[in-house]
């Protein structure tokens, strides 16, 4: 069977980042749907169109033979997201420094200066602009 289909999916699209967001979509408009069909019918209606579409747009991209123009979508979409994705991945790198370090911003630059905790008031010095200022870490 795992034979079979990779024989099928051979010179087709597949998945990229893209899809994954189309199909979180999905999944996001169908617990809508699953939410409101008895609160407000009409909007009910819609949604389970509207996610019905998504997950139909999905597989037709997965599928897909034209390569070039699914890589070019999923190109525009990487392109478009760039400064989100930069924000939530350096969320996730300060919560995981969190432990370890504290992290405090210039008095007068802003710039963010990052120092070991648990070393009592200490002197910080800013790298950009070589401003001193005393913090406890």
């Amino acid at each position: 069977m795992r034979e079979k289909m990779m024989r099928f999916m051979q010179g087709r699209y597949g998945v990229d980042q893209f899809n994954n967001f189309l199909m979180k979509l999905f999944f996001g408009e169908f617990i809508l749907y699953f939410l409101f069909r008895r609160l407000i019918p009409g909007l009910s209606a819609i949604m389970y169109y509207l996610s019905l579409a998504t997950l139909i747009y999905t597989y037709y991209r997965m599928f897909s033979r034209n390569i070039y123009k699914r890589a070019t979508e999923n190109q525009n979409f990487l392109n478009k997201t760039a400064n989100i994705r930069r924000k939530i991945n350096n969320q996730k790198s300060i919560l995981k420094q969190r432990k370890v370090y504290r992290i405090y911003k210039c008095p007068t630059c802003k710039q963010k200066v990052r120092v070991p905790r648990g070393k009592g008031k200490i002197s910080i010095h800013c790298p950009k602009c070589d401003t001193y200022f005393i913090k406890r870490s």
